[in-house]
C-alpha cells in the first residue's frame, strides 16, 4: 500500500463541513484535490491529517480554527467614511466587495455594517474563527 509522506503528491476526495453541519466545499463531482504534502499550499490540519493515511483510506477529521484559516481578528475590520465609497456601490450588509491591499493586490471583503457615517467591511478569510470538519478519502500518492 501506498503511504502519504512529506514531499508525496497526492490526490484525495473530500467534504468541508462546518460544525453544524454545513457543507462549504467538497470534490465531489469533480476530479480529486491534488497537492504536494508538506508544501505550506494546504492548511496545517489538512496536511496533518492526509500525512500517514494509506491509498483507499477514508477518515474523518476535526481541525480547529488555529490550524485552519485562524480566528477572527480585529484588526481585519475595516471601516470606510460613506463619502470615500464610490457613488456606483450601494453597499448592503452581506455582500462581497473587493478592495485593494498597499500592494495593488485585490483583497475580497465582506460588509457587515453600513449607517450614514460609515461602512464597516470584514476582510478576514469567510472560515476565519471557524473548526472545520473533513470528510477525506485517499485516492493516489505518487
Amino acid at each position: 500500500m501506498s503511504v502519504a509522506t512529506k514531499g508525496s503528491t497526492v490526490k484525495v476526495h473530500y467534504t468541508g463541513k462546518l460544525k453544524d453541519g454545513t457543507v462549504f466545499d467538497s470534490s465531489e463531482n469533480r476530479e480529486p484535490l491534488q497537492f504536494t504534502l508538506g508544501d505550506g499550499n494546504m492548511i496545517k490540519g489538512f496536511d496533518t491529517a492526509v500525512s500517514g493515511m494509506e491509498v483507499g483510506q477514508d477518515k474523518s477529521i476535526t481541525i480547529p480554527c488555529a490550524e485552519a484559516y485562524g480566528d477572527k481578528r480585529d484588526d481585519m475590520m475595516i471601516d470606510v467614511p460613506a463619502e470615500q465609497v464610490p457613488a456606483d456601490i450601494k453597499p448592503e450588509v452581506g455582500m462581497d466587495l473587493s478592495i485593494q491591499n498597499q500592494q495593488g493586490q485585490p483583497v475580497p471583503v465582506k460588509v457587515i455594517h453600513v449607517d450614514e457615517q460609515k461602512i464597516t467591511l470584514d476582510a478576514n478569510h469567510p472560515l476565519a474563527g471557524e473548526d472545520l470538519v473533513f470528510d477525506i478519502k485517499l485516492v493516489e500518492v505518487d
